[in-house]
């Protein structure tokens, strides 16, 4: 009775083969997951502003003309949810890479790929904007910021 089996040089072939496909592999996965992370933000941004928007509307309509609070918690650091006072599906602080960054509501940061930038929520206007384009703000977190806000 014959037995047939691999050779170890049929066996190292096929793993350096493989180690090729990881290393080729592997970044690509990374560059993805930042540019969900990006698409994620983006979706964040535009949920947070038109629903500032309508919940200003509502406020009008009851008689109230000021912009809402982005939590309707108290604020805190510690808080597991972001922008309750405005979302119907708040965002979960910083698993999700939003954080609160004051204890007022007011501040919140957002982060991809160690680059972290900065948002303010002027409750007197109604804006919620990235402030990380000015000039003391590095490229990436320029980049970052017109990513997210166009």
């Amino acid at each position: 009775m014959k037995r047939s089996a691999f050779t170890m040089v049929e066996l190292v072939f096929v793993i350096v083969i493989l180690g090729i496909l990881a290393s080729i592999a592997v970044p690509r996965l990374a560059a993805s997951r930042d540019d969900a992370k990006i698409a994620k933000g983006k979706a964040d941004i535009a949920a947070i502003r038109s629903s500032i928007v309508l919940k200003r509307s509502q406020n009008l309509l009851a008689g109230n003309a000021t912009f809402p609070d982005l939590n309707a918690t108290a604020f805190s650091n510690s808080s597991t949810k972001l922008f309750d006072g405005i979302l119907d599906y708040p965002v979960e602080n910083d698993k999700s890479g939003w954080k609160s960054t004051s204890n007022d509501g007011k501040k919140y940061s957002f982060a991809v790929a160690n680059t972290v930038v900065n948002f303010e929520y002027d409750q007197t206007r109604g804006i919620f904007t990235c402030v990380d384009i000015t000039a003391n703000s590095n490229d990436a977190q320029k980049n970052l910021c017109q990513q997210l806000t166009q």
